[in-house]
């Protein structure tokens, strides 16, 4: 799942060529950084719905951001002594034993959420790297 932001790709294009490359990639990653923080935020909240021990919210982070296929992106990951990375997708689609655990779609109610705040991340962090 990921969140589409429309005419994204040629805002960024005409900032490169007035800003320069590194500028815009450093732009580009301060707000892929803060955006994240925002969807972790949301996605805590919905996880303490159904918390049990807490490792799944204890364990959230993210990968420093990267180029795939040519775009700037930055993946969720579950990462600690709990090994939580293991489990998450049971919770999300459920299982042939408990097809609709409590925590069924979380994920996908998270990004729903955090798509309003997130752009408004994305759009500060833009105008702020414009001045």
């Amino acid at each position: 799942m990921s969140v589409n932001i429309k005419g994204m790709g040629k805002l960024l294009k005409d900032l490169e060529i007035r800003l320069g490359k590194e500028k815009i990639q450093r732009i580009t990653d301060q707000a892929l950084q803060e955006g994240a923080e925002v969807f972790i935020k949301e996605l805590k909240q919905e996880f303490e719905q159904f918390k049990d021990t807490g490792g799944s919210i204890e364990e959230m982070t993210f990968f420093p951001p990267s180029t795939e296929n040519g775009v700037r992106t930055i993946r969720i990951r579950w990462r600690g002594p709990k090994n939580r990375y293991r489990i998450i997708h049971l919770n999300e689609f459920g299982t042939i034993t408990n097809p609709n655990p409590a925590g069924k779609g979380a994920i996908a109610r998270a990004m729903r959420n955090a798509e309003k705040p997130y752009r408004q991340v994305i759009k500060r962090i833009l105008k702020e790297g414009m001045r």
